[in-house]
């Protein structure tokens, strides 16, 4: 995939719903905008980093806060490019490519609405490989990028400028601010070179999130053959296998916005056992317990997919008497080393089970 056009959108958005692991806000509202813009602007570049010139400047972009909030706070079509525009001014610079913060459901869709608008190529990339819930989390973090300076835009247009801040700092900063605008707001962020933008990003996630979405359209409805498929796709990628953990209907389920965060618990009964599995959210699916047996915990990716289609499924689209399967993904390597693992391990998450990683 050299180029993004409108066809090309539904797959991509599948597939990153599919990566982000619950979280990486809603689908729906992004892949309308995002098709709409396409259609009417034309295609935009896909491109790896060593493609840009020397001195290309690349920002990070998309929604940050509580993605239940993103239901009812619509995103406008402008909103993204509005954004870097304002980055632009109040920094006296040139943006000359986009990438996302991670490859989330609606996330994975901004950079590319903005940049049809603005024509501005997107990153194969992106700062995460899946979706998580606080900026110190991205590789563009660990790698010792900072986020700011940034640029915050409220669904009112209002804008706020943040300095100075490393991503510890930044996060409840930022958090804050969305929670008090109405839960969900655009950023502008990571303000990066090229050769950071190399080696800071999990690699090729935009067509990997479009090849895994291409695998769920030609198989909906056939769970079978759709994870064979599927699970054939991730052996031949950066992350781990892909583990079914459980099945079963959602017999309870709390969700709540908490601290600018979508925060929960999921109780599942399995199909034709008495076992009971409890699956925990904070944006994100976070970890999948059978009893006091911990299946999957974070980095690792956990992912719920409706059981008759084989859709994959945000968290807060999660209702009680849905049929799920849900399945377990190891984490890309950037994730899987001690320094990452005191970011991104369960401890960061409150979570008392220590991280043993699934192959």
């Amino acid at each position: 995939m050299k180029t993004i056009s409108a066809a090309d959108i539904h797959d991509i958005s599948v597939g990153s719903v599919f990566l982000a692991t619950g979280g990486g806000g809603d689908p729906w509202v992004s892949r309308m905008l995002a098709e709409q813009v396409l259609t009417d602007r034309g295609p935009v570049q896909l491109i790896g980093p060593e493609a840009l010139p020397d001195g290309a400047r690349v920002v990070a972009l998309g929604g940050v806060g509580a993605p239940t909030a993103s239901l009812e706070l619509l995103p406008s079509l402008e909103d993204p490019a509005i954004a870097v525009r304002a980055f632009e001014r109040e920094l006296n610079v040139t943006v000359d490519a986009l990438i996302s913060f991670e490859v989330g459901g609606g996330n994975s869709l901004v950079p590319i609405q903005a940049a049809a608008l603005l024509d501005l190529p997107v990153i194969d990339g992106d700062g995460m490989g899946r979706a998580l819930p606080e900026a110190q989390m991205m590789t563009f973090a660990l790698a010792g990028i900072p986020p700011t300076p940034a640029l915050a835009l409220d669904y009112r247009g209002e804008t706020e400028l943040f300095q100075s801040l490393d991503g510890e700092q930044y996060e409840p900063i930022i958090r804050a601010w969305a929670h008090s605008h109405g839960g969900m707001i655009t950023t502008v962020e990571h303000l990066m070179t090229r050769e950071e933008v190399a080696s800071a990003i999990v690699p090729k996630t935009i067509s990997f999130a479009a090849a895994l979405g291409q695998v769920i359209r030609r198989h909906e409805g056939h769970l079978k053959p759709l994870l064979r498929e599927v699970s054939q796709l991730f052996d031949e990628s950066l992350y781990g296998s892909v583990h079914p953990l459980c099945t079963g209907k959602i017999v309870g389920l709390e969700q709540s916005i908490q601290g600018g965060y979508d925060i929960g618990s999921v109780h599942l009964e399995s199909f034709d056992t008495n076992t009971s599995f409890e699956l925990l959210i904070k944006n994100e699916f976070i970890q999948l317990s059978q009893g006091d047996t911990v299946l999957a915990t974070v980095p690792d990716l956990i992912i719920a997919l409706d059981f008759e289609s084989g859709q994959p499924i945000n968290a807060e689209r999660l209702a009680y008497g849905q049929r799920l399967c849900v399945l377990g993904i190891g984490a890309p390597p950037h994730y899987r080393t001690a320094d990452a693992l005191q970011v991104v391990g369960p401890a960061n998450f409150g979570l008392k089970a220590p991280y043993r990683p699934l192959s």
